[in-house]
């Protein structure tokens, strides 16, 4: 089959298109015909080895040298091909999304039953990619939600769907991206947004979504009531080479935690069969829709990944593998 493969850290450059060994469901998998992938931030921190402190945090993903795995990729859809023994819930033929450890930028793809499940009926492939990872962390981060949210970096993977699901929730909704993108905020639910380049942010909010990682705990614990809530995920910038990367924001956060008013809450987004439902339920009732910006084809992955880091995507980047039968 053909897969983007990477053996040792770096640019975009280090990934190639290759003919790779088919690989097979085992026992509680399910083998995929990926018709879509779609590219996160975290498929650049992998490719980059970045921050480095990672190479040694996490061995299932980071190699020393290069990636644990040749063949990147978290998010997919696509068709059941084969189950492994233990899979009695679907069957060759199903339509499926879901978010594998890595290996979905390829043209099958094995993966435990437990990270996918049925994809959502008014969604193509090519949407359904584009879903789980950013929207799970987006509902996590979200799950008590105040009255008065505050959204930075409200353009992005996650960001797109937080300002839905904010809104969904009922919570008046700001948002802070840049100049191109703040009639798709408002589109999205946001009452007001500031446009990082020209406006100050202003206000306290009963919650502060924090996905920039571009102001300082300080600047953002005086935007939060003192009652609300902080919640930080990721972010930061994509020079790389760094050893903590967004990881020192997070945990500064962390040590400030007993020593301020507002809780400060740095969640980690887990994939599983219910959160998968959850945002199938969201999704076909017409609460939540994600949004793609480009679509490549999978020979062009390189180029997806080139524009994420350059150009600071809107919404979610989407490699299409395989047309549907």
């Amino acid at each position: 089959m053909r897969a983007i493969v990477q053996q040792v850290y770096g640019s975009s450059a280090m990934l190639s298109v290759a003919e790779v060994e088919r690989p097979r469901a085992g026992a509680g998998e399910v083998l995929v015909r990926v018709h879509a992938a779609s590219v996160n931030a975290r498929d650049w921190h992998v490719m980059r080895g970045d921050p480095k402190i990672a190479r040694w945090m996490d061995r299932s993903v980071f190699g020393r040298r290069g990636p644990a795995n040749p063949v990147p990729g978290g998010d997919f859809a696509g068709t059941v091909e084969e189950v492994g023994d233990g899979v009695n819930d679907l069957a060759a033929g199903d339509e499926v999304f879901g978010e594998a450890v890595s290996g979905a930028f390829a043209e099958y793809l094995a993966v435990p039953r437990a990270l996918l499940d049925r994809k959502p009926a008014n969604l193509s492939f090519e949407e359904a990619a584009a879903v789980p990872l950013a929207a799970n962390t987006a509902l996590t981060c979200l799950r008590d939600v105040g009255e008065r949210v505050l959204i930075i970096g409200a353009s992005g993977g996650v960001g797109t769907f937080a300002v839905q699901i904010a809104w969904a929730e009922g919570a008046q909704v700001s948002a802070v991206c840049s100049t191109r993108n703040v009639e798709a905020a408002r589109s999205l639910g946001a009452e007001h947004v500031f446009d990082y380049t020209r406006d100050t942010v202003t206000g306290r909010y009963d919650t502060v979504l924090d996905l920039a990682g571009t102001r300082t705990l300080r600047a953002l614990l005086r935007l939060v009531e003192p009652t609300g809530t902080l919640v930080m995920s990721g972010g930061g910038n994509f020079d790389g080479g760094s050893w903590f990367g967004p990881v020192g924001l997070l945990a500064r956060g962390q040590l400030a935690r007993p020593f301020v008013k507002p809780a400060i809450r740095a969640p980690l987004a887990e994939q599983t069969p219910e959160s998968l439902t959850e945002l199938r339920g969201l999704i076909e009732s017409g609460k939540l829709r994600p949004a793609v910006d480009r679509t490549y084809p999978l020979a062009e992955t390189p180029a997806a990944i080139e524009y994420m880091e350059t150009e600071h995507a809107r919404a979610k980047i989407v490699i299409t593998i395989a047309a549907p039968d």
